[in-house]
C-alpha cells in the first residue's frame, strides 16, 4: 500500500506544526475538510478489470493544498480521533456508492483504536443499510501488526463484520516473517502481500518462494490475494503468470480523486 500511518504511539501533536492541533482537527471534522481518493485494484483474471479499489484521506489545508496522511494521521492516533475520521470515511464512502460508483467495491483502513471501538460494526452496519448499497461493496483492512499483537480485538471486529456482511483483509503481509497462522485463524477473505516482498520477486528467489508459499496457503483456504506496490509491467506479469488474483500500485494506477469514479 502507497500510504500508511507511522508506527502506531510515535505519534507528535507538534507533528503538523499546528499550535493547537486537537482544535484543529476538530474544526476539520466540523467543516467537512478531509478529501477521500482512490486507488484501483487490478484483477488479473475474469471479466471486471478494476472490481475493488483502496480508499486514500487527504486533508484540505490552506488553499485548498491536500496533506497526506502522514501530516494529519499521527495527530489523529495521538488524540485517539481515528474512530471519528473511521467513521467519517465509511460514512462518505456509503454516499458515493449510493451516488453511483463505476467500482463496485471499495477497501478501507481500519486503525487499532477503532479495531478496540466496539460499536464501530454496528455503526457502519446502520450506515451502509441506510444508504441502500450493498454490504460487500465494503472491505476492511487490518494490518498484520494488529492482528498479530491485539488477536482478541481483531478476533472480535471479524466477528461482527461477518455478521454485517463486509469483507475483510489482513494488509501488509510477510513485511517481516511469514507466519500463516493468522491466515488459517482470523477468517479473512483477502491478504495483501507488502510491497517488501513484491518488489523483489524478479530478484530474488527468496521473495518469490515466500509468495508462492501465500499463494499455496491462500488457495487451500479459499483466501484471495492481492499484490501491491507494483511498479513494473515485468513484476506484473510474473505476478499473474504465478496466479496472484490482484495487483495494485502506481504501476497500475495511480490515487485520484473517490469522485473520478463516479458511474
Amino acid at each position: 500500500m502507497p500510504e500508511k500511518p507511522i508506527e502506531r504511539d510515535q505519534a507528535d501533536p507538534g507533528l503538523a506544526g499546528w499550535d493547537e492541533p486537537a482544535a484543529r482537527l476538530k474544526e476539520a471534522f466540523e467543516k467537512d475538510e478531509f478529501a477521500l481518493y482512490c486507488q484501483p485494484i487490478l484483477a488479473l483474471s475474469g471479466n471486471e478489470r478494476f472490481p475493488m479499489g483502496e480508499v486514500l484521506v487527504r486533508m484540505r489545508e490552506e488553499e485548498q493544498a491536500m496533506l497526506p496522511p502522514g501530516e494529519f494521521i499521527p495527530v489523529l492516533e495521538h488524540y485517539g480521533m481515528m474512530p471519528e475520521l473511521d467513521r467519517w470515511v465509511v460514512r462518505n464512502v456509503a454516499q458515493r456508492l449510493a451516488a453511483g460508483s463505476r467500482l463496485s467495491c471499495f477497501s478501507i483502513n481500519v486503525s487499532t483504536q477503532t479495531l478496540g471501538d466496539a460499536a464501530f460494526p454496528g455503526y457502519a452496519r446502520q450506515v451502509i443499510r441506510e444508504a441502500g448499497v450493498p454490504v460487500d461493496s465494503f472491505v476492511f483492512e487490518i494490518e498484520e501488526a494488529d492482528v498479530l499483537e491485539r488477536a482478541e480485538a481483531v478476533a472480535r471486529f471479524v466477528a461482527a463484520m461477518k455478521v454485517v456482511g463486509a469483507g475483510v483483509l489482513i494488509d501488509g503481509f510477510a513485511r517481516k516473517a511469514v507466519s500463516f497462522a493468522p491466515l488459517k485463524t482470523v477468517g479473512a477473505h483477502f491478504v495483501k502481500v507488502d510491497g517488501s516482498v513484491v518488489r523483489k520477486i524478479l530478484q530474488s528467489e527468496l521473495a518469490l518462494n515466500k509468495l508462492r508459499a501465500i499463494l499455496e496457503v491462500g488457495r487451500a483456504i479459499d483466501l484471495k490475494i492481492v499484490a501491491e506496490c507494483v511498479e513494473e509491467q515485468d513484476v506484473l506479469a510474473r505476478l499473474k503468470a504465478i496466479g496472484v488474483d490482484f495487483a495494485q500500485g502506481f504501476g497500475i494506477a495511480q490515487p485520484q480523486p473517490i469522485e473520478s469514479f463516479a458511474a
